[in-house]
């Protein structure tokens, strides 16, 4: 089986990359023809176009369509194996379906582990050079947060700021309020709240005015310029769209149990990136052992059929996993099952098709 285990896997990672390679080529001309007349008006350095946006983009198309042509360059390729009877001797000899099956894990492992690279490491990475060039030339990805910005920043403190300006990093009619349960024991009333660039948590109030309480008595406190720390960053007081696109798996990670503590809203947006980018290697797994036993018998309608069923399939898993993620964002859904349900009911369609599958 050694040569034919390594004939497959070439013909497994030859189609994929093919066939990938195709679809960026084609999603590229038709960004081009969608996105040119921004880069005009903005007088994008065509440099920077081909480089800080496209090439940069090129990791980010490769592992969004990774798991579907890996499952269509398993239903292509087998399908034509089997067009040819070539499954048929290879069975005809003596090997297991099981046995049939090694070079096709082995390729689909090494994509798995491509696309795990990929999401949670390279394209955070490349995607601060893509971004940075959406937010000067195409759109801008930061937004105020509007006006009566409320931030819990520990378990019983809170910050509260009127506007806040993104540029120039401060903000209006702020306060910051420290609890004992329902009781109020320490505020900071300030005009202007400025984000000082010593540190990433380092901030100004001035002019300020302390309120401290401890039980009946209460001192007050005025003056200039007070210099604090706060578990508190200029990114709090304003969105960034989709700003976990630049993160890692470990700072996504971090940022995810800072806003739980804080008690920040959208943190399951978030929660479903991270159990995705962890579900979305799997499921190549999972659609090429589907895509494997799917193909390997040879029918009347041929590679079409097979292709048909395959695409099927494929839209319907993308589906599945759009419908899973918008419960968990916008219902009661957990966003691991959101990640994962996918991936649980299209094994079990892999393990009935397997059971069918040609011995």
């Amino acid at each position: 089986m050694r040569k034919i285990d390594a004939y497959i896997f070439k013909k497994y990672l030859g189609t994929f990359f093919f066939a990938i390679s195709m679809l960026i080529l084609i999603v590229i001309i038709f960004d081009v023809s969608e996105n040119i007349d921004s880069f005009l008006k903005h007088n994008a350095p065509w440099q920077r176009v081909v480089v800080d946006y496209y090439v940069m983009s090129i990791p980010y198309y490769i592992n969004l369509f990774i798991h579907l042509f890996a499952f269509i360059a398993v239903v292509f390729f087998t399908s034509k194996m089997a067009a040819r009877t070539e499954i048929v001797a290879i069975l005809s000899s003596g090997v297991s379906f099981w046995r049939f099956l090694y070079p096709y894990m082995w390729a689909a492992l090494f994509i798995a582990v491509m696309s795990l690279y990929f999401g949670n490491f390279l394209i955070p990475k490349t995607n601060e050079i893509r971004r940075q060039f959406k937010d000067e030339y195409m759109e801008k990805l930061t937004q105020s947060a509007g006006r009566n910005v409320h931030v819990q920043i520990e378990k019983n403190e809170f910050v509260y700021v009127e506007t806040y300006n993104i540029s120039r990093e401060y903000g209006f009619k702020s306060t910051w309020e420290k609890y004992d349960g329902n009781e109020l024991k320490y505020k900071v009333v300030s005009d202007v709240l400025y984000h000082d660039t010593i540190a990433p948590n380092s901030w100004k109030f001035d002019p300020y005015c302390i309120r401290t309480i401890e039980g009946e008595n209460e001192s007050i406190e005025k003056g200039r310029n007070f210099d604090t720390i706060l578990n508190l960053y200029p990114t709090d007081l304003y969105k960034m769209k989709e700003d976990f696109e630049e993160m890692n798996f470990f700072e996504l990670r971090h940022q995810i149990q800072g806003m739980i503590e804080k008690g920040s809203e959208g943190v399951k947006a978030y929660q479903v990136e991270m159990h995705t980018r962890m579900s979305s290697p799997a499921a190549v797994l999972i659609l090429t052992l589907i895509g494997a036993a799917l193909s390997s018998r040879k029918v009347r309608g041929g590679i079409g059929m097979h292709l048909g069923i395959g695409i099927t399939i494929a839209f319907s898993y993308i589906l599945f996993m759009q419908v899973s993620k918008s419960f968990a964002i916008s219902g009661n859904l957990s966003p691991f099952l959101a990640a994962w349900i996918p991936n649980f009911i299209f094994c079990l369609l892999g393990i009935y098709l397997l059971v069918k599958a040609p011995k």
